[in-house]
């Protein structure tokens, strides 16, 4: 019915049509009269003006005509001024009326002849006077009786004469084509009158049948909508269905590797404390290789979970005004030990290189993972080059890569003379636990932390490879524009190894975590007060002034561990606060970045950062919330 439908629309709408092509013929036969008017219009000023140039030009050889008569008639050297000024215009009219007469037209056979007519007028003007300069006017009155000069005067305005008629027959040719578009257009619009009316007619005869026929088609177009609505619900659901298979296959991938990776070091753990156990047990002391591989398994999960979270960019940055320079001639010594002997490292370093705001130490492993990277793909023998430069990405590429802000960058790339990467591996590289590396050789995590740290910093990496041409991995990091800041001096760097004294108020409401770090610290030399919640230490802290520094975990519940701090220095403004947790949430990170002057130790942690945290803390001099 549908289809029948639009059948008979369309025959119905023929006229329609029709009338309508009718109207814009019209409409546009009117545009194109106006523009002929317009271009009539045109044509006539260039006429007139072009016959100006022409009179202009012949008033000029008059004018230098009578200045050479004035001259032979009188020798008054003042008669000859108006024939200079006349001689020095004639060129620049002529230039003019060139640039306005076509090279086809027959006007430039005129014009030629007025040009050459000209020549001779002229040339018989420049004889006369030099004849009568040099004292023999009687020759130069004779040619001037000649009657060859009024010759070349005559030729002149007989050629500017012909010229004239050629544009008036030209407009007049122009008037008498417009006048016949008018009066086909007179006739055209009458026409078009009477069929819009006639069209009209049978448009409102149409109308009601033409309604019908739309409500029925109406009718059965509703109903068929209500079945697409219900195909479309049927089909968001399976894609729906799609999408979250494809979520959990990320998750399953995801944490098949950490489950895989996590039950290897912990499988090291429970061993080595196991067969520890039952040595002492049968009062047996060699257990040192049971606790190193407990303590260096441990260590690698530790790593594992900052890995992965510098991938989803949860990681707590301690960004500083950084010389990346500076940072990699510092870290040429550790370049060296990672890479071995047979590696050639070369580095080229920029002139009058940017600083950059990032943390110091994320961008050193990010240069180290590279190096060891690249080092695994070239194997025993291959050169690494590192480069600094200042770059900018423009608006073009920001446009054609996502995450990019257009603006200037610190840029420093790595590159190897390795294997090179396909297409396929490039596209997947910064994915966790994604390793092109034999088992056992690689966890996958490398270059996915170095492409958290770069965006969670506001940077932007770039990868460059080919099979067999080798590998460039470019880190673009933000510019610093604003001042560096002036670091605080501490007061012990020069006497690390002298006795603690300090009193020290630890929070943790885990009990086992509360325990073992009050036993490091003890273990330390301090004076440990512990408590589970913040409403009990700010308690201790109101019976025991004596604390010189809060060791808060963040996430407790009630009140947390910023509130606790806050409220803390607000008691005592001289305590100092080192904040501690597994993962920051926004307490003291914010937009990745630790909160300013905020003092922070990731967990889990060794005996000896806890340390030197300790006194780095304890030992500036800047008070306040720290």
């Amino acid at each position: 019915m549908i289809a029948r439908l639009r059948r008979a629309t369309r025959w119905q709408s023929l006229p329609l049509f029709i009338g309508f092509a009718m109207l814009a013929l019209i409409v546009g036969t009117r545009a194109v009269l106006v523009e002929s008017q317009r271009a009539n219009r045109a044509a006539a000023r260039e006429t007139i003006e072009y016959q100006e140039l022409l009179s202009g030009l012949l008033s000029l050889a008059q004018d230098a005509e009578s200045g050479q008569r004035g001259y032979l008639l009188t020798g008054e050297k003042s008669y000859l001024e108006p024939y200079r000024k006349a001689v020095e215009a004639i060129p620049g009219q002529l230039a003019r009326i060139d640039t306005m007469t076509a090279s086809d037209d027959q006007l430039a056979l005129q014009v030629s002849h007025i040009k050459d007519a000209l020549a001779q007028k002229q040339a018989e003007l420049s004889e006369t006077i030099a004849l009568y300069d040099k004292g023999d006017a009687a020759k130069a009155l004779e040619m001037v009786r000649s009657g060859q000069g009024k010759a070349a005067m005559d030729d002149i305005r007989a050629s500017m004469d012909t010229i004239r008629r050629i544009g008036a027959a030209a407009v007049a040719e122009r008037d008498e084509h417009t006048d016949q578009v008018e009066t086909w257009l007179r006739i055209g619009s009458l026409a078009a009158l009477l069929a819009i009316f006639l069209l009209g007619t049978y448009t409102i005869r149409e109308s009601r049948r033409r309604f019908r026929e739309v409500a029925a088609a109406q009718d059965e177009l509703t109903r068929k909508n209500i079945a697409l609505g219900n195909e479309i619900q049927t089909r968001e659901k399976a894609e729906s269905q799609i999408r979250q298979m494809q979520k959990m296959e990320a998750v399953g991938q995801l944490t098949g590797g950490i489950a895989h990776d996590f039950n290897n070091m912990l499988a090291v753990i429970i061993s080595a404390m196991n067969l520890a156990q039952r040595k002492l047990e049968r009062g047996e002391h060699d257990i040192a290789k049971f606790i190193e591989a407990a303590i260096d398994a441990a260590n690698r999960a530790a790593n594992l979970t900052a890995r992965l979270l510098a991938f989803s960019r949860q990681q707590p940055l301690a960004p500083q005004i950084v010389d990346t320079n500076r940072l990699l001639t510092g870290m040429s010594d550790l370049l060296r030990r990672a890479l071995g002997e047979t590696i050639r490292i070369e580095t080229v370093l920029a002139g009058g290189l940017w600083k950059t705001h990032a943390d110091p130490s994320q961008i050193e492993n990010a240069i180290l993972n590279l190096a060891v990277n690249a080092r695994d793909a070239m194997g025993d023998d291959g050169k690494l080059t590192i480069e600094t430069a200042n770059s900018h990405l423009d608006d073009s590429y920001a446009a054609t890569h996502a995450e990019v802000k257009a603006g200037q960058y610190v840029m420093i790339a790595v590159s190897d003379t390795g294997e090179g990467m396909a297409p396929d591996t490039m596209a997947k590289a910064f994915e966790p636990f994604f390793t092109t590396k034999p088992v056992n050789k690689g966890t996958g995590l490398g270059l996915s932390q170095v492409y958290g740290f770069v965006k969670q910093s506001g940077g932007h990496v770039k990868i460059y490879s080919e099979p067999g041409e080798g590998t460039t991995i470019k880190i673009y990091l933000p510019r610093f524009f604003g001042q560096e800041e002036v670091a605080f001096p501490t007061g012990r760097g020069d006497n690390p190894t002298a006795p603690v004294t300090e009193t020290i108020l630890v929070v943790e409401d885990d009990a086992r975590v509360r325990a073992s770090t009050t036993d490091a610290l003890r273990e330390l030399g301090y004076t440990v007060i512990h408590v589970g919640s913040g409403q009990e230490a700010l308690q201790a802290l109101a019976e025991n002034p004596g604390i010189a520094l809060l060791f808060t975990d963040i996430v407790m519940p009630v009140m947390n561990g910023r509130k606790l701090a806050e409220e803390a220095v607000a008691r005592m403004p001289q305590l100092k606060v080192i904040f501690t947790t597994g993962f920051t949430r926004n307490a003291v990170v914010h937009n990745g970045v630790l909160d300013h002057d905020v003092h922070f130790l990731a967990k889990p942690f060794t005996i000896e950062q806890l340390a030197a945290k300790l006194r780095n803390v304890l030992d500036t001099k800047q008070p306040g919330l720290e």
